[in-house]
């Protein structure tokens, strides 16, 4: 199944830019819709999905402030580029007050605004897949929540600190299965040196304390791969 392209709503008055830019985005497989003003942008806006839009300010009918108003009543969140030849700092304040996520003056580097592109699309897909994530979990008598860092057992409920929070739920993603060592310290502690491997050690260890009142459960040392949170039925 082939993978759905980022979508981009790119509106520019400016024949030849626009096309330039248009054929530039869909080689580095964007899909984009080129509208000719701003009645036009919107339209589209309301009648298709985009992952981003890049608004020049100076159009027909409609400008870009104004559709970025408009955009942002239907979608508070989609992120906006402005690419303008208005380079008052009256103008970039104000697209920056409409909610901007970057004020591009013209003429620009394309290579640059693609980069740019891509991080903010990248940004954006991060942030959706935290939103996915599943925060509470049944780990057998015990339930864990790691959205409010609350570990119940019989009525009682006990909040842990941050990093016992995130090795917590990093465990209960891999349940019954190998966490390795080197994911869990380069994403919760930033990097897999031996004074956060043994830092890691001491708090495996309080986990096994916080877990110990049921039998089923055991956090296992896979010596020199990681760590496995056996939950047994």
């Amino acid at each position: 199944m082939e993978e759905r392209k980022p979508k981009i709503l790119l509106a520019e008055d400016d024949t030849n830019l626009g096309m330039v830019l248009k054929n530039y985005l869909e080689l580095n497989d964007y899909d984009v819709e080129l509208c000719r003003d701003g009645i036009l942008a919107l339209a589209a806006f309301r009648r298709e999905k985009f992952d981003i839009c890049l608004l020049d300010i100076m159009m027909p009918n409609m400008d870009g402030f104004k559709l970025a108003e408009e955009i942002r009543d239907v979608d508070p969140d989609i992120p906006l580029f402005f690419l303008s030849a208005k380079t008052m700092k009256e103008d970039i304040i104000q697209g920056y007050k409409l909610g901007a996520d970057d004020y591009i003056s013209k003429p620009f580097d394309s290579e640059l605004l693609l980069l740019k592109i891509k991080a903010i699309l990248k940004r954006n897909q991060e942030l959706n897949s935290k939103e996915e994530e599943v925060h509470e979990f049944e780990i057998g008598s015990y339930k864990f929540n790691s959205r409010l860092r609350t570990l119940g057992h019989n009525g009682e409920s006990h909040t842990l600190s941050p990093k016992e929070n995130e090795l917590l739920h990093m465990l209960c993603e891999h349940k019954n299965d190998l966490l390795p060592r080197e994911l869990a310290l380069k994403k919760i502690w930033g990097s897999d040196t031996y004074f956060n491997g043994r830092s890691m050690d001491v708090y495996i260890a309080k986990l096994r304390k916080y877990l110990k009142e049921d039998s089923n459960i055991e956090i296992v040392n896979i010596h020199g791969n990681g760590f496995r949170l056996v939950v047994k039925d």
